[in-house]
């Protein structure tokens, strides 16, 4: 997905640039898609992908729950762990 952080690609452009085939990056794009981190706009016969500020929104604040979460109980064990 770094790939699209500077600006919107169509599939073989994102192909050109990684060490995999045309439909391998189309079903890895189309997941992605799924999961709301990118969409697509149809240009001619070619579909231009891009982020999808929204998605990658809700990833962010799904990480940082889940790394507050963490940090939470590593502070609540070492509070356990004191003599």
């Amino acid at each position: 997905m770094g790939i699209l952080l500077d600006r919107p690609r169509s599939v073989g452009e994102i192909a050109a640039r990684l060490p995999v085939s045309r439909p391998a990056v189309s079903q890895h794009l189309k997941v992605l898609e799924r999961s709301g981190l990118v969409t697509h706009r149809a240009e001619g016969t070619r579909r231009i992908y891009s982020t999808a500020p929204s998605g990658l929104d809700e990833l962010r604040r799904a990480i940082e729950q889940m790394w507050d979460d963490t940090l939470a109980r590593f502070a609540a064990a070492a509070e356990e762990e004191k003599p």
